[in-house]
Order: C-alpha cells, then sequence, then structure tokens
C-alpha cells in the first residue's frame, strides 16, 4: 500500500476531536527529515567505524578486553549500598532502547551499570558452529561478518538495530522459526553477571541450567548478561523467494499460510517438503501474499531466465509494497542476496515508516533521500514530546501476538473486528517442549492433537505482527488504544497466547501472571538474590510511571513471602 488506505465503516461512529497534536504529527516529517535522518545516518556511520575498528582486532585481544570489562561490571555491583541506591539498571538512556513502549521504568531505579562496552564479536567458532558475542551485538553487525562466511545465526531477526541482549532477554523471531525456534531457542551459552557479583555461565545441562532457561523473556531482571554463544547455520549467497497471492476470508488466508511451509501429513522436519524462510502479509479481510524462500547459490541465482533483485539498493520500493505486487502480476520467483533479505524490512521499519515519512515510498525520495533511511529509532523517540508518545499509545498499534498455528484465522478475526490494522505480518515459530516450564511454553498436552505443523517436541506458534494505525483512527473515530490493547491481551490469555514484552502491558499483575508462568523465574529470582537487586518483569512492563517508593514496596513484599504464590504455576 503506497497510501493509507481508510478501512470501510460498517457502523457510524461520532467524529473524533482534532486535538493540536494531531497538527503536530501532520508536520513531524520536517523534524526527521532535516534531524533525525541526518544524525541518525551519522550515527550509524560512527558505529560502524567502531565495529570495524573492533573487526581489526584478533578474538583474543578481544576477550581480554572482554574480560577487563566484565571485572569493572562487577566492581560497580560491589559499590552498590542496597537500602541507599535503589534498583539496578543499566545506563542507557530510557530513549536508546528499541520498541516504543514508555520505558518509565528507569524512573523507578538509581543504581547505573555501563554496558555500553559490551559490542563486539568475540569469536566465530566455525568448528563448533557458534558465534560468541556481547549483548550490544545488533543483528546487522552480525550479518555483515558472517555472510561473507557464508555463516548466518539460525534465526537473524530483520531490523538491523536490533541488538542480541534484546532478543534474548526479550524475544526475537525471523523467518527461519519455523524450524529453528525463538532467538533464544538457538542460544548454546550465556555469561551472567548476578545479583551478588558472581560471573556464571550457563548452559542447557550445567549447574546453572535453571538460569538458562528463566532468562529469556526475563527483560534482564535476573542478572546482567554479558555475553551469549548462539547457534551458527550454513548459507548460500542467495533467497530464492517465491511469491504467492491469496483470497478469501480471513479463516481461508490463515489456512494458505499454514499450507505453505506445514505439511498437511505432519512430515515438518522433512527438509524436501519445509521451506528454509515463511513469511506472510495480510493486505485486508480478503487478500494476502505468502512468501516462502530457500537458499540458492550464485550459480543458480545467475542460470538464464532467473530474476535477481539486488533489494539492497537504497532506492528499491519497499518490500512490504513489493510483495504486494503479486496480487496483481500473480505468482513469481525471485533471487535476493541473502543479506539483503535478511534486512528487507530495515529500510521501511516494516510499514511504519509510512506514518513517520508519507512520501517516503515515493521513488522521487527513494532516490534523493532513500540512502539515509531507516530514521534510528532512538532518534524518533528522543524528538517526541510527551503529548506524541501518549497519542500513540492511544491511537496506534505496535503488538506482536504469539499464537498457536491453529488459532491464527481466529486472531486475525479478532484484529480486523477490535481494530482493523493493515497490513498483518505473519511468521511461524516453534515453542518447544522442555524439562523445565520457562516463561512462555506450549499448550500441555498439544502432542495428542497432532495438528498441522506441530511435532511431538514442539508447537507451532504464529507472530502476527500488528503495527499500524487503527481504521477508527484513519476514519477520524474515536479509538480506546489502551482499553483494546487490555482486551487483546486477555484474548491471548484465554487462547493460550503471549505478548511480545517491548509493548507496554495494560494487565493487573495477576493477569500478567495468567499469560506468562512465574514458577521457574520467581524461583531462580530467590536464587540468584535478583530480588531486591533488579525490578521484577511485571513492574518493567506495566504500563504507566513507577515510582520507587511503589517498586521497593512489591520488592519488599516478594522478599517476606515464606510461601509464595509465585511459585506456583499460573493456570
Amino acid at each position: 500500500m503506497s497510501d493509507a488506505k481508510v478501512p470501510a465503516a460498517t457502523v457510524h461512529h461520532p467524529r473524533r476531536k482534532i486535538q493540536l497534536v494531531d497538527f503536530l504529527l501532520s508536520f513531524r516529517w520536517i523534524i526527521v527529515i532535516f534531524f533525525v535522518l541526518p544524525f541518525s545516518f551519522l550515527y550509524y556511520f560512527s558505529i560502524y567505524l567502531g565495529d570495524v575498528k573492533s573487526e581489526k582486532k584478533s578474538y583474543k585481544q578481544r576477550q581480554m578486553e572482554h574480560d577487563e570489562n566484565v571485572k569493572e561490571v562487577v566492581k560497580r555491583l560491589e559499590q552498590r549500598n542496597a537500602a541507599k541506591d535503589g534498583l539496578v539498571c543499566t545506563a542507557r538512556p530510557p530513549w536508546v532502547v528499541v520498541g516504543m513502549r514508555n520505558v518509565d521504568y528507569k524512573r523507578a531505579r538509581h543504581f547505573e551499570v555501563d554496558l555500553s562496552k559490551f559490542r563486539n564479536i568475540l569469536d566465530i567458532d566455525t568448528e563448533r558452529m557458534v558465534a560468541k558475542v556481547e549483548p550490544l551485538v545488533n543483528m546487522g553487525q552480525m550479518s555483515r561478518v558472517t555472510i561473507p562466511m557464508n555463516l548466518s545465526l539460525a534465526v537473524l531477526a530483520e531490523l538491523d538495530d536490533l541488538t542480541v541482549g534484546g532478543l534474548i532477554n526479550g524475544f526475537g523471531v525471523e523467518g527461519s522459526s519455523h524450524i529453528f525456534g525463538l532467538f533464544s531457542d538457538t542460544v548454546v551459552a550465556l555469561e551472567v553477571v548476578l545479583a551478588d557479583g558472581k560471573v556464571v555461565r550457563a548452559t542447557k545441562d550445567n549447574e546453572y541450567s535453571d538460569l538458562f532457561y528463566a532468562i529469556p523473556w526475563s527483560q534482564g531482571t535476573l542478572g546482567l548478561l554479558v555475553s551469549a554463544e548462539i547457534k551458527l547455520i550454513p548459507v548460500d549467497q542467495y533467497v530464492k523467494l517465491t511469491y504467492k497471492p491469496v483470497r478469501g476470508n480471513l479463516k481461508e488466508l490463515a489456512q494458505a499460510y499454514a499450507d505453505s511451509f506445514a505439511p498437511k501429513d505432519g512430515d515438518q522436519d522433512n527438509p524436501s517438503k519445509v521451506p528454509e524462510m515463511v513469511e506472510g502479509m495480510i493486505y485486508g479481510p480478503t487478500e494476502g501474499v505468502m512468501m516462502t524462500g530457500m537458499y540458492a547459490s550464485k550459480k543458480e541465482a545467475k542460470r538464464r531466465g532467473n530474476v535477481i533483485n539486488n533489494y539492497g539498493w537504497w532506492f528499491k520500493p519497499w518490500f512490504y509494497q513489493h510483495a504486494q505486487t503479486a496480487l496483481k502480476r500473480g505468482e513469481f520467483v525471485e533471487y535476493i542476496p541473502t543479506r539483503d533479505y535478511y534486512h528487507r524490512h530495515t529500510r521501511s521499519l516494516y510499514w511504519e515508516g509510512k506514518l513517520i515519512l508519507p512520501f517516503g515510498d515515493q521513488f522521487w525520495f527513494r532516490f534523493l533521500l532513500g540512502w539515509l533511511m531507516p530514521p534510528k529509532i532512538a532518534l524518533l523517540k528522543a524528538t517526541q514530546s510527551e503529548a506524541i508518545r501518549n497519542y500513540y499509545h492511544d491511537h496506534h498499534v505496535i503488538q506482536d501476538l504469539l499464537v498457536p498455528l491453529y488459532k491464527v484465522g481466529d486472531c486475525l478475526e479478532w484484529v480486523h473486528r477490535e481494530m482493523e490494522v493493515y497490513p498483518i505480518w505473519l511468521c511461524p515459530h516453534r515453542i518447544y517442549k522442555l524439562p523445565v516450564r520457562p516463561m512462555i511454553y506450549p499448550e500441555p498436552g498439544f502432542e495428542k492433537h497432532k495438528r498441522q505443523g506441530d511435532t511431538e517436541y514442539a508447537q507451532m506458534y504464529t507472530d502476527v505482527g500488528v503495527y499500524y494505525v487503527p481504521g477508527a483512527v484513519l476514519r477520524g473515530e474515536p479509538f480506546d488504544g489502551s482499553e483494546k490493547c487490555r482486551q487483546l491481551e486477555l484474548w491471548l490469555i484465554e487462547n493460550h497466547g503471549f505478548q511480545a514484552q517491548y509493548a507496554v502491558t495494560e494487565l493487573t499483575e495477576k493477569n500478567f501472571w495468567r499469560m506468562f508462568d512465574n514458577s521457574l523465574y520467581e524461583q531462580c529470582r530467590r536464587k540468584y538474590k535478583a530480588i531486591g537487586t533488579f525490578m521484577s518483569v511485571y513492574y518493567k512492563s506495566k504500563k504507566g510511571r513507577k515510582t520507587e517508593k511503589e517498586v521497593q514496596e512489591a520488592e519488599q513484599e516478594k522478599a517476606e513471602q515464606e510461601t509464595p504464590e509465585a511459585d506456583e504455576p499460573a493456570n
């Protein structure tokens, strides 16, 4: 959609009163063009130079510097006076965090630990097929180093700015997640500085295995992650991508999406039946495009008659719009350089770029200034007023909804009925049956139903990405974003779904722990002395400003519970 489409209203609603913030948003592009984009370019370039400087050092030298930096973190924690200094947080400014949530939790924590030096790739072990990296290494940095080696992280999230630490402590998904699971599922080992300053290496089968399974989704509230070892896979130079248009009602679109990667005979682990890359985009209640990819060699891509799309060029159409052309031209196939494919949504920030720069998808802009894209999310947040931030919370949706594959149709219908947001991104991923129950887990007994996409050891889920302005807002009608998001979270609870925690939660603490399981998390909070040192993940995700007193009282209550209810599995 080159221009935002206003979904047709089925029921008459009163018009929403135009506010000053509407006027400010209409001209926000001026700040983006003349401030955010130039400074974003300079920021990205400076980071690139730093990465190049780091890459010239030997792995041994990088590891030595890493060890010294870890000692500084330990020393800093030892300086903390728990009674005086409050809870621990990183020194990273709130506006630097990728994600649109207001980082109000940092208003309630005062003792800062600087992790800004932890942005190096420490080792690429081609024998173990493992990359050892620090938490601020981002996806653009990883692909730039590994793709020339014909290697990649097993799950490499699309946006360049996403960091290893955020993807492990939070969540990360990509077109290969139907094979490898979420980003955290590809982690081999974690190096963590605990609340008492002890540095441990956690794996799935050593004495810190509980910590290993508890850290994903914990939002950094169990300890400070200082490095991670992550699974690598061999890749080829190109991705052969097939675009297939589909039409029908939302349930039929959901079924076509499932059929694009999940064999109906249940042979989900057969590489001859399952593509290596999958994503779907729903452009409206009756049409979508499903994309499936396979790695391909340069020789194959350059065969006579094959179409190569060097998508990395700055003037290329935004990917979601390029994919949408399949609705008119029909099914087609093209070859995209692997790194270009991985970062296909970066330039346009999926389709959020259309809101930031309404003309950003036009050829003249792409040709003249497309090389400056994307604007850095941190700078967009830094130039937002409080009024604009609140406006986005109330009139704009950015949610990743993790739902079982067989319930995708129901989810699409709910989003259409209550929010009317398009396009919608679909990305399948596994949730594994593990020896412990972490914060997210498959439906109990899922394997007995033998549903499409499931195996004995993992249930197939889908990340339903809902990012844009609701139809009611586009039509100028009232829309209560907070209430709709609360209703959405309750729908997820009833359907064994999960909400990505970069989005603020509207839930009470009781309902939050109905969505997520807190048994292992709270067990580790106690065992590793995180209570009273790090904020609870609920308070970190909770909407609104948190005072120091409020959070400290909540932490004190946890510490005083002799037989905490939190240790019981959530229903």
